[in-house]
């Protein structure tokens, strides 16, 4: 059955999306219904793709199939293009799908053949979804090892001339906690090379990659990365679009939705990309509060042994840190105001953020002593050293010129309020959950400007009436749910008596 590709604008994420007339040529209206998905085959090109019908003609004629753009794009030829179609069988892997879901154990080959099946579009996101949930259900360390390494298999390699490539990942969970964007140039600026790739925010209201692009480019190919790795020695760049891990994007945004982050998929997603990005010496850091994702101690050392089983199993240098996650870091918590807090920081203005400061640091003196020409001990005056002198500054803006400076820089929202206190009293505790909530609720991470700007911290006294954080919004509907949901619950605790004086740990 031969039918010409017609594009149609519409951009479907990453669904591989085919358009039939009710009147097609090649087949009966009748048998439409007997599959969902097609297989559209041209010199030895093979793309599958879910299938819907047209009643309008203009669309799509009887002689054509409409390809949305992601399935045009992928199959890479010009429109009139005679291809065959038929129906796509369905993938063998989903059996291997139905036994993960009813609690089953997975092979070795079991999980490649799924990786590899979603890798090549040909699951639905409903199908992934399936996988997903069943993986959250139950996951032996093994499966855990198998995914990392059939993800991180499943597309692009980077290797360095370097002998050592530092990293570092924050599992999340706390508001504000934009490290990445200070280690980078005060790592780099020492001397190291530190390619990081970071994903999109999946469940908080912003990630590295969406607070970078407030200042520069992200979406960089591995040429454009290692142009900028090989002048700058570091990057802060979006890991989808250098095809690191391409299975992690693909999974990331049928979990959004879902509010799913599970501690195995967590860790295969964090130690696929770093295998992917050719890291060397991989520093974690482990955020741990009541309201983090990781909430005690114990849960904490159950999910480093998980990371240090595959480090060790894949033979990458591994270091996991347990830092303090009772509260967020820094004031600002969606990508502008996260972006004008990292960069308080790299320029020493006097009111930066001093937590997101002290964090920074610490973490950039644990890399630093990855250099074997740095004395243990000395990698915490090193980086002050470089923060302090401009170094790291200078760093960052080479960085940001070489990834290509954004051209404009969004606004925060037009839409604000500040929320008060209800009481006079100290600050007891900030929850990290509802912050975040509230900060994607005013629209963050999609509206970049949206989020909420922190005024108290734990430990602070507060008067009644006095704000206790702002809200920003672009838009009237996101503002107002926000609005009505900080009034029933702020996501603030506050009491009569002073907290004890604690360091944070860094």
């Amino acid at each position: 059955m031969k039918l010409r590709i017609r594009r149609i604008p519409l951009d479907t994420f990453r669904e591989n999306v085919a358009v039939l007339s009710v009147d097609c040529e090649a087949l009966r209206p009748e048998a439409f219904q007997a599959f969902k998905r097609l297989e559209i085959v041209q010199d030895g090109r093979v793309l599958i793709a879910s299938l819907d019908i047209t009643h309008d003609t203009s669309l799509v004629g009887p002689g054509e199939i409409g390809l949305a753009d992601p399935a045009f794009r992928r199959m890479g030829l010009p429109e009139g293009t005679e291809v065959s179609i038929s129906p796509a069988r369905r993938p063998e892997s989903l059996s291997s799908v139905g036994v993960k879901i009813t609690g089953g154990t997975l092979s070795t080959h079991q999980i490649d053949q799924i990786v590899g099946d979603i890798a090549a579009y040909r699951y639905s996101s409903m199908e992934i979804a399936a996988f997903l949930v069943g993986c959250a259900g139950f996951m032996t360390s093994k499966e855990v090892l198998d995914l990392t390494r059939a993800m991180a298999a499943a597309g692009t390699k980077l290797q360095w001339a370097s002998p050592v490539i530092v990293d570092k990942h924050c599992i999340g969970g706390i508001p504000g906690n934009r490290t990445s964007m200070i280690v980078v140039p005060i790592v780099s600026a020492h001397g190291l090379h530190i390619p990081k790739t970071s994903s999109r925010a999946i469940t908080s209201p912003a990630g590295t990659a969406d607070t970078m692009e407030v200042l520069a480019n992200v979406d960089m190919s591995v040429e454009e990365m290692r142009r900028v790795v090989d002048d700058c020695k570091g990057c802060l760049v979006w890991g989808g679009h250098v095809n690191l891990s391409p299975v992690d994007d693909i999974f990331i945004r049928v979990e959004r939705p879902l509010n799913l982050d599970t501690r195995e998929q967590m860790v295969a997603s964090i130690m696929s990309k770093k295998m992917a990005a050719g890291s060397t010496h991989l520093l974690i850091d482990v955020p741990v509060g009541p309201t983090a994702k990781v909430h005690t101690s114990l849960d904490a050392m159950r999910l480093r042994k998980i990371f240090e089983y595959i480090g060790d199993q894949v033979g990458l240098h591994l270091d996991v840190v347990v830092s303090d996650g009772s509260g967020p870091i820094g004031r600002g918590v969606g990508p502008v105001l996260e972006a004008r807090d990292v960069m308080a920081v790299l320029r020493n203005e006097p009111g930066a953020p001093r937590d997101l400061r002290d964090k920074a640091l610490w973490l950039s003196g644990l890399l630093i002593e990855q250099d074997p020409a740095v004395r243990g001990g000395g990698g915490r005056a090193r980086a002050e050293e470089l923060l302090r002198s401009g170094a790291a500054l200078a760093s960052m803006e080479r960085i940001i010129d070489a990834q290509g400076r954004a051209e404009s820089h969004p606004d925060l929202g037009a839409h604000q309020m500040d929320v008060l206190a209800q009481q006079d009293g100290v600050v007891q505790s900030l929850d990290c959950l509802r912050i975040s909530q509230l900060a994607r609720l005013a629209g963050a991470p999609l509206s970049r400007g949206a989020g909420l700007d922190l005024f108290k911290k734990a430990g602070d006294r507060v008067e009644k009436g006095e704000p206790l954080f702002r809200i920003y919004s672009s838009a009237t509907s996101h503002f107002d749910m926000t609005v009505e949901e900080a009034e029933e619950d702020a996501g603030f605790v506050i009491g009569a008596t002073s907290l004890p004086k604690m360091e944070a740990g860094w």
